[in-house]
């Protein structure tokens, strides 16, 4: 039996409908004649961290969703091949570290071009974290919300900073505050 093109079925299954069928709806989807042979496979799939049993049904797993992560890749000039077995990796590990204060955001507008962040991509933000000048913020400025770096005055006063020199400097007229830290950004290059 082909465990990955099954559970490579049953992700697919999962990203349609967001749960999984009956036992019996399994057979069909899977392609398998008998309850038995899908019981055989979750307790495999099971067995190897992809699903789990959640109040008496089966559930993914934060495994189910990771992704193999192969070696290094350059964007210049061509590099031999990878060998070797891949390590396995989530898009939530890599880009958010402190989940239950992450939220994500989609972004509009070119004012943060120059330091990658363009119309479209989604930034994670972290609330409540400590920011500093320099950082790239999530913040409400005289009730309008932006995201932008936040910089400091000599004299102390804070005020957002745009990353594309079409735009001016933000100086809060009435308030200024900062709902969080960009941590990351997500950017799909096809549709």
């Amino acid at each position: 039996m082909n465990d990955d093109k099954h559970l490579a079925a049953l992700r697919t299954y999962w990203k349609r409908y967001q749960a999984f069928p009956s036992m019996k709806k399994l057979c069909e989807v899977l392609g398998f004649a008998s309850t038995a042979s899908i019981f055989a496979l979750v307790g495999r799939l099971t067995e190897a961290g992809y699903l789990e049993r959640v109040e008496g049904r089966i559930a993914p797993s934060r495994k189910f969703f990771a992704r193999p992560l192969l070696g290094p890749v350059r964007a210049g000039l061509p590099q031999p091949a990878s060998q070797g077995e891949p390590d396995v990796l989530t898009l939530d590990d890599y880009l958010i570290d402190q989940p239950n204060r992450t939220s994500l955001h989609r972004v509009r507008g070119d004012s943060m071009r120059d330091v990658g962040i363009l119309d479209g991509d989604l930034v994670a933000v972290e609330q409540n974290a400590p920011c500093s000048p320099g950082d790239i913020v999530l913040a409400v400025v005289d009730e309008e919300m932006t995201v932008k770096t936040l910089r400091r005055e000599p004299e102390g006063a804070y005020f957002l900073e745009a990353a594309n020199p079409a735009f001016s400097p933000i100086r809060p007229k009435a308030s200024l505050e900062i709902l969080g830290v960009v941590v990351s950004v997500a950017r799909r290059v096809r549709k």
